[in-house]
């Protein structure tokens, strides 16, 4: 049986249908929006995974080509791993509906989204998201839900809901949220430059819709659904809660006041889980996991005891107060720009590569294929925790955090025609304890002015955290590791001086209250300004000059109706000047030239010879260029590349010629000077005009034919009478 739900949103209608596609998954919803239908499906396994001590949640997301009437590039035609773009997409279906899960479930449950078809206007990433928990509660999931997930623009000053591709271009704006009926549970997204107050406009008025949303998925999952699983209660020994706590709570608390670094904070919680495990070994034999859990959860409660009634954080610091900073450019010296930033026990390296156009990369994906300019790549390598781990692949992650980071940097880069070149950053995180990706953030924008990229404006970010118990809050600036594994909010914020640039947040808990987030918001703000001015103490503006290893960009223009003359038949003429110059060339539709060289030399090379070809020939003027052609009367010789001229036999030398091939042949360079342009476009080239006249030289007097006429008309006598075969040669 096929039930169908839809939901108006400010004038758009968003459908949710189930029964008629994969019916044998435990949950699927078909959601459509425009044209554009994501199939979410939901599997639960039957039974519980041994041994596990996490839950096992995996989220697909896929965009097959066909939905957008494409077939696939490349060699292989098919679908190949998942691009960046369903790897962010699948990160905005996890986030979300993990947590609200039942603490002790432990089947896995896969939830994979296909977007079968795409109008070019609206995506299906938040759409999934959406139909995944319809899908959970329809297949009666232990799932707290439902969650709803919206994305909000803000077009000409108004939002709009779910706004179309073209809107989002036109946006300064633009968030994705997912929430609860009562709650925020995840926000992501990017801003020029906004104030605190805008950002929770826009989630005040995405949350409206989400509420709506879910009000329908209830409605929908109680015509359609099965029902609620119902998870039981681990079975735990008969006071092994109290023995846990009674040997470890007092040490936790203790250790959750003693100012320690990272490593030794964790050798002396480890000696604690292994103290407990020894003395209750015997009473509890393989009970090592729970006990483990229960000494966990003892951890977390102690600290969050400690910052809640003291005020005070692992490290000693205040609940607002930023750790210890310190910043380096230049630290690679064959890199085009490069920065440390340290912010406590977290350490971020970057490289700048600025590159040319063919360093661009190439999207290809459901939407028109495109070319990226900018790129942040950020790397997490185990050793930054002091953890041996594998190589090979990049995480979900990895590419999460340097799209946040690349998110916060891009609004601030100047645009392609004020600065041509690519440009790369790349994260090695070398330490990290806590909010690495902000790090990511400050270290690319000092990586940026230490490479020269004229920046508008220096960006920095900090990552907040969030302590609640009850109606017992305290929200932490510049958390660290533990203070995000043990808390209930990963709240980061990056911006400049004037605003906001991107964002991200994550909550452990069932939501939050938009109180909350104001006070985030401001701590943020006041870490961020807090971070700059550390920042600006070490470089405060780009440098002036590029690194003298980067590529030299020179920018040119010719008229539009010149690009073909430039480019020449089957690009004869530009393959020629790269040939020559040894730059590289590339060409836009508006007729800007942007000409890459190692040099100033090759540069300046490539310039002379693309002016060769655009500038247009002017009498008086003197050319350098080979011998095409020769004829019985004279020589073709390239003045311009694509352009010839007719250096007449009379005008190669002072003495008499026989035949031009007695001074020239096919391929000779010569220098000559043009006399005259016809009137029919014709160049008219001479040699003599440029020698000295031998001693006792006398020019000849024009001969005198049927009148009085003068060289031009000479010229041309003496060519009639070449191509009729009569006449004599007169020098």
């Amino acid at each position: 049986m096929t039930f169908r739900k839809e939901i108006d949103l400010d004038g758009n209608t968003l459908t949710l249908e189930t029964g008629r596609f994969a019916r044998q998954a435990s949950g699927a919803v078909m959601i459509t929006f425009g044209e554009t239908m994501v199939l979410s499906t939901v599997v639960l396994a039957d039974s519980p995974r041994e041994g596990l001590d996490f839950f096992p949640l995996s989220c697909e997301y896929r965009e097959k080509t066909s939905a957008a009437g494409k077939i696939p590039g490349g060699f292989f035609k098919r679908e190949g791993k998942p691009t960046e773009k369903e790897v962010l997409s699948s990160r905005l279906i996890d986030r979300p509906i993990r947590p609200m899960f039942a603490d002790n479930y432990r089947n896995e449950v896969q939830i994979v989204a296909s977007v079968y078809s795409y109008d070019q206007e609206n995506d299906g990433d938040m759409l999934a998201a959406t139909a995944a928990s319809a899908a959970l509660m329809i297949a009666g999931a232990p799932f707290e839900g439902p969650i709803a997930e919206v994305r909000v623009a803000r077009v000409h000053g108004a939002f709009v809901i779910n706004p179309t591709s073209s809107q989002r271009k036109l946006s300064d704006l633009e968030v994705v949220l997912a929430g609860t009926v009562d709650s925020i549970l995840m926000v992501e997204g990017e801003a020029l430059e906004i104030s605190e107050r805008d950002m929770l406009d826009a989630l005040a008025f995405g949350h409206q819709h989400i509420a709506t949303i879910c009000k329908a998925i209830r409605e929908f999952a109680e015509e359609a659904g099965k029902p609620r699983i119902a998870v039981l209660a681990a079975e735990i020994p008969e006071g092994l809660d109290d023995r846990v706590r009674e040997l470890c709570y007092d040490p936790m608390l203790e250790l959750a006041g003693t100012v320690l670094s990272k490593e030794e904070r964790s050798e002396r919680t480890h000696a604690i889980y292994d103290d407990v495990q020894a003395a209750l070994a015997e009473d509890f034999p393989e009970m090592e996991g729970k006990i483990k859990h229960f000494v966990h959860d003892f951890e977390k409660d102690a600290m969050r005891r400690t910052i809640l009634d003291k005020g005070q954080r692992l490290d000693g610091r205040g609940l607002a107060d930023v750790r210890p900073i310190s910043c380096e450019v230049g630290v690679l010296p064959r890199a085009h720009g490069s920065a440390l930033f340290t912010r406590g026990e977290t350490q971020a390296l970057m490289s700048c590569t600025l590159g040319t156009k063919s360093d661009e990369q190439i999207i290809d994906g459901l939407m028109d294929e495109y070319r990226k300019r900018f790129l942040l790549h950020y790397n997490f390598p185990p050793f930054s925790v002091g953890e041996v781990g594998r190589f090979g692949f990049t995480s979900r992650r990895e590419i999460g955090h340097g799209n946040l980071a690349e998110r916060a940097l891009k609004n601030m880069l100047p645009s392609n025609e004020e600065f041509s070149y690519t440009l790369r950053l790349l994260c090695d995180v070398l330490e990290s304890n806590g909010s690495s990706s902000m790090a990511t953030v400050c270290s690319g924008s000092l990586a940026l002015m230490d490479a020269g990229v004229p920046l508008k404006k220096a960006v920095a970010g900090v990552a907040m955290g969030l302590i609640k118990e009850g109606d017992e809050v305290a929200v932490l600036t510049d958390i660290l590791g533990n203070e995000d594994h043990l808390g209930d909010m990963d709240f980061k914020v990056a911006g400049t001086k004037d605003g906001i640039t991107s964002y991200q947040m994550d909550i452990k808990i069932k939501g939050i209250d938009f109180e909350i987030m104001e006070r985030a918001l401001g701590q943020a703000r006041d870490a961020r300004m807090h971070i700059l001015e550390r920042m600006n103490e070490t470089i405060s503006e780009p440098r002036s000059e590029l690194s003298r290893y980067a590529p030299r960009l020179t920018t040119i223009y010719v008229p539009i109706d010149m690009i073909g003359a430039v480019i020449g038949p089957g690009g004869k003429n530009i393959k020629a000047i790269v040939a020559e110059s040894g730059a590289e060339i590339n060409i836009e539709d508006d007729g800007r030239i942007i000409i890459a060289a190692v040099n100033s030399e090759n540069s300046e090379k490539a310039v002379e010879l693309i002016k060769r070809i655009t500038q247009m020939p002017e009498a008086g003027e003197i050319y350098t260029g080979p011998v095409k052609r020769i004829a019985e009367f004279g020589a073709f010789v390239e003045i311009i590349p694509g352009k010839e001229g007719l250096l007449h036999i009379s005008q190669i030398d002072f003495r008499r010629l026989n035949t031009v091939d007695e001074v020239l042949k096919v391929g000779d360079v010569v220098t000559v000077k043009l006399l005259r342009v016809e009137d029919n476009g014709k160049l008219v080239l001479s040699r003599k005009a440029l020698m000295e006249p031998p001693e006792g030289y006398v020019e000849p007097e024009p001969r005198q034919d049927r009148g009085d006429r003068g060289g031009r008309d000479r010229d041309r006598d003496r060519d009639r009478g070449r191509r009729g075969g009569g006449g004599d040669r007169r020098h």
